[in-house]
């Protein structure tokens, strides 16, 4: 009976390790590449908030010209305001290695999407779906990386 606890404690430890080893990949400074063009475009902060969730605040625009762009296409409350400082990526969870059931604003376009985000060992970008649908099946991926 003691061995069967103590197996199972162990793998609760070793999962427990896995994702916060997985979730701390994630999280950080990226510069996000634009995927038509190949240039970076902002430095985006990945982090966790106070509910747990996670949250993507860009910190600074490094196209010239548009370092003081604001988000002409955004609706409700967000419409005129900086693009630096606005929060693109909203109430993340994370499971299974991915930071899933948020939402991702483009600031071009001022659209939501759908978004999952996961960090790809091979070749050490993290990669963000935008998409308009749940599934993921209707949209594309963007690469970014780490600053």
């Amino acid at each position: 009976m003691k061995k069967i606890r103590f197996c199972v404690l162990s793998a609760v430890l070793l999962v427990s390790v896995f994702s916060s080893a997985q979730v701390d990949k994630i999280l950080g400074r990226w510069v996000t590449i634009d995927d038509k063009e190949n240039i970076p475009v902002s430095v985006v902060n990945i982090y966790r908030g106070s509910d747990g969730l996670y949250y993507g605040r860009i910190e600074e625009l490094l196209v010239e010209g548009y370092e003081n762009m604001v988000c002409d296409k955004c609706e409700g409350n967000l419409k005129g305001k900086p693009v630096v400082g606005m929060v693109i990526i909203r109430g993340m969870g994370f499971s299974d290695g991915k930071l899933t059931g948020g939402s991702v604003l483009d600031p071009d376009n001022g659209k939501t999407y759908y978004g999952k985000i996961w960090y790809d060992d091979k070749t050490g970008k993290l990669i963000l779906r935008g998409s308009i649908d749940k599934r993921g099946f209707l949209g594309r991926n963007q690469e970014w990386v780490r600053q």
